[in-house]
Parts: C-alpha cells; structure tokens; sequence
C-alpha cells in the first residue's frame, strides 16, 4: 500500500533533522594536525583562538613554518620563507616539546601564519591585528619526510590560558591522527532521530 503525502511529511521532517545534525558543527579551538601522507607529512590547522588571559607582548618578524620538536615549537602558514609581522602573547602553560627532533622547515605552505612555542617562556604568535576570536586556516607540506624523520612524537599536545572558562582559551597540536572528540552530543541525537525514523517506517508499512 502507497503511503499518502500525509503520512509522509514526518518522515521528510526527521530526514532533514538528521542532516542538520550532520551538518552543523560546534565551532573548535584552533587546531594543528600533522599526519603521514603518502611520503610527505602535511599539516592543516583550523579554528580560533581567543586571545582572553593572554599578555601582549609586542609584533615581531616571523618568517617560515616548520617544527622544533624538542623546544615545543610549531610555525604553520604560508612558505618555505616569508616575512610576516606577527602580533605575540604569552601566558599560557603546556608541554615543553612533542619529540626529540630539531629544526625542521616546510616545503610549503599557505594561509595564515599561526605558531607557537612550547618551551617556557614562549610564545603564541597570531596575524597582525587578529581580532580575538575570528577563524583561521593554514597549511603546510613536508616533502619527502615521516613523522620519525622530523622527530616527533605522535599524540595530542595541548597548551591552554585564562581562568574564565571562556571557548577556545586552548591551542590543540594532534601528531599521527585526525580528528576531534565529539563528546557525546551529536551521536546521541543522531541516534535518536534514527530510532524515531525506524518506529515510524514500521508504522508506515503497517
């Protein structure tokens, strides 16, 4: 027996909550992840940093990104070597190194330099004039590299500030793997729109 449109509009209505569900994402931390590609290691970051709990410290020459491992410094955006002017802040705590490799340079890269330096004392370098909270993206490539050549070690490497527990007071450096913890929220209600449209297809056929 054919359905009516009737019947028909509710299953069309959870099949749209369940896209949006799929659709609509939490806005993340920047985030740093470095993975083997092929015979290049690529890295990507994403996100937004806010700059609450954070002290100025000035706008600085950056030029290059690349990684130092066993100092707790990563430099993304764009490369092999160009001078940007970068605004500086300190602040935060975190681990002093992510490996027992040195000074390793991109090939290339793009977008928007981002870096920070582990090691105490260090410092996060932002765009010239980044508003607080604003997204950024950048990129860079390591040509005919692994993950053991430039000496890092893989895992999830976090450096956080501030005390208002604020969103995105945290920089995030994954090494080997992608992804972020989804917490929870979005699988619970995906499977509840599916369990919902599982009852109501039964009842359809009936």
């Amino acid at each position: 027996m054919k359905a009516s449109p009737k019947k028909l509009l509710p299953l069309t209505l959870i099949g749209i909550a369940v896209t949006s569900l799929l659709s609509v994402q939490p806005a993340q931390a920047y985030t740093v992840t470095l993975q083997q590609m092929g015979a290049n290691v690529v890295a990507t970051g994403t996100g937004a940093i806010n700059l609450t709990g954070l002290t100025f410290q000035g706008s600085v020459p950056a030029a290059g990104p690349g990684v130092l491992a066993n100092s707790g410094i990563v430099a993304i955006g764009p490369g092999p070597v160009v001078v940007v002017t970068e605004d500086t802040y300190n602040g935060f705590t975190g681990p002093t190194s992510f490996g027992s490799g040195g000074l390793h340079l991109a090939s290339t890269g793009s977008g928007d330099f981002v870096a920070i330096e582990g090691r105490v004392g260090g410092l996060l370098f932002v765009p010239q004039g980044y508003v607080s909270g604003a997204a950024l993206s950048s990129s860079m490539t390591f040509d005919g590299a692994s993950i053991h050549s430039l000496g890092l070690r893989p895992g999830t490497y976090e450096w956080t500030w501030g005390t208002t527990g604020l969103a995105n007071q945290n920089f995030t450096l994954i090494i080997g793997r992608a992804g972020v913890p989804d917490g929870g929220s979005t699988v619970s209600l995906l499977g509840f729109a599916l369990l919902g449209l599982t009852a109501l297809r039964r009842k359809l056929s009936c």
